[in-house]
C-alpha cells in the first residue's frame, strides 16, 4: 500500500534525508544564492551593502580609536606635565641644600670664630690670673671673667640662632615654593 505524501510527511521526509525545503547549506552557498537572488527578479544587490551591525561595528571601533587617541594624548601630557614638575621638584631640593650646606659653613665659621675669641680670652685671663698681687684681686679678676665669657657666650648664641633660622628660612624657600607650584598644578588638573 502506497503512503500519500502530504506536506507533513514531505518535511519530515526532507528532514531525515537531508533533501528538500529544510535542507541546510554551507555559508559559502548561501552567499552564493544570495548573489544570484536578485537576479531574474528585477531586483539589484549591492555587493558593496553592509547589514546595519557591521556599520554599527565599524562606528563603535572608529568610537574607540578616537578615544584611545585622546586618552593616550592627555597621558603623555600628563607625563610630560609629571617630568617638569619632578624636574623642578629636583632644582629646588638641590637649591635648598646648597643653601643649608652655604647656611652651615656660615655656622661653622662664626662658631669656630668664637672658640678662637675664647681660647684668646683665656690666655689673656690667665696671664692677668699669674700676674694677680693678692687673693681678693685674683678673685675679683676670675668674677669679672666669668661674667665677660657668659654675656659673650649668650651674644654668640643668639647669633648662631639667628643664623640657624636665616639658614632653615633660606633652605625652606625653594621646597616651599615647589609645594606651591605641585598644589597649583594638581589643582588646575582636578579643575580640567
Amino acid at each position: 500500500m502506497a503512503v500519500k505524501k502530504t506536506p507533513k510527511t514531505a518535511a519530515r521526509t526532507a528532514a531525515k534525508t537531508g533533501t528538500g525545503a529544510t535542507k541546510r547549506t554551507s555559508p559559502a552557498r548561501a552567499k552564493v544564492s544570495a548573489a544570484g537572488a536578485g537576479k531574474g527578479t528585477g531586483q539589484t544587490v549591492n555587493p558593496t551593502q553592509t547589514h546595519p551591525t557591521q556599520a554599527h561595528v565599524a562606528q563603535t571601533v572608529t568610537a574607540a580609536k578616537q578615544n584611545a587617541e585622546k586618552t593616550s594624548e592627555a597621558a603623555i601630557k600628563g607625563y610630560d606635565d609629571l617630568a617638569v614638575l619632578g624636574q623642578g621638584n629636583f632644582e629646588a631640593f638641590v637649591a635648598s641644600n646648597s643653601a643649608v650646606a652655604k647656611g652651615f659653613e656660615a655656622i661653622g665659621k662664626e662658631f669656630l670664630a668664637f672658640a678662637q675669641r675664647s681660647v684668646e680670652g683665656h690666655m689673656a685671663q690667665a696671664r692677668a690670673l699669674i700676674g694677680a698681687k693678692d687673693v681678693q684681686e685674683f678673685v675679683e679678676l676670675q668674677n669679672d671673667y666669668a661674667k665677660r665669657r657668659l654675656e659673650d657666650t649668650i651674644a654668640e648664641t643668639a647669633k648662631l640662632t639667628e643664623l640657624s633660622t636665616q639658614v632653615a628660612s633660606e633652605a625652606i624657600e625653594p621646597l616651599k615654593k615647589r609645594v606651591d607650584a605641585t598644589v597649583e598644578t594638581v589643582l588646575k588638573a582636578k579643575a580640567a
